[in-house]
């Protein structure tokens, strides 16, 4: 490319803020697309399954107040938008490398950590996209103590 065709394509021809945008909408697409199969919705939100899928997606991974019952006590799936409403990429990733084991069952951490981190940040874009919304999820229950609302119950493995 010549120097003058070169300077005409800088002036009209790219625009770093358009690419960027357009990135990042591509980005946040790779997020939906990533939510909708890994299963995410399944428990984040509301009866998504019971609805097979048949959620507006404004409803989606609001947490649920469906508990998980099982040896570590009753877990409640958390609402990722209010979760990452103001959780930095950075600190997302970190979130998911250092903290995310701790997460009591059914959450399949150890699938969320073998993500690639392209795949990390195209999941928080999406989130963010979404915009906070709904409430916090419901503390999880020590074992021996009953939950008030309804749950699943995971038998103790021998």
């Amino acid at each position: 490319m010549g120097r003058i065709a070169f300077l005409i394509w800088l002036l009209i021809g790219f625009s770093p803020t358009l690419a960027s945008a357009q990135e990042t909408e591509a980005s946040i697409e790779r997020g939906r697309y990533l939510v909708l199969i890994t299963g995410c919705n399944d428990c984040h939100t509301e009866g998504y399954a019971e609805a097979k899928g048949d959620i507006p997606e404004n409803e989606w991974l609001k947490g649920s107040a469906l508990g998980f019952r099982g040896p570590w006590g009753t877990s409640y799936a958390t609402n990722l938008r209010i979760g990452m409403a103001y959780l930095e990429e950075e600190a997302w990733l970190k979130y998911v490398q250092n903290v995310l084991p701790l997460k009591l069952p059914p959450m399949p951490w150890y699938n969320v950590q073998q993500m690639n981190e392209i795949d990390l940040r195209s999941i928080h874009k999406y989130v963010k996209s979404l915009g906070p919304a709904g409430s916090e999820a419901l503390h999880p229950i020590l074992p021996g103590f009953e939950p008030d609302g309804q749950y699943i119950s995971f038998p103790e493995v021998p």
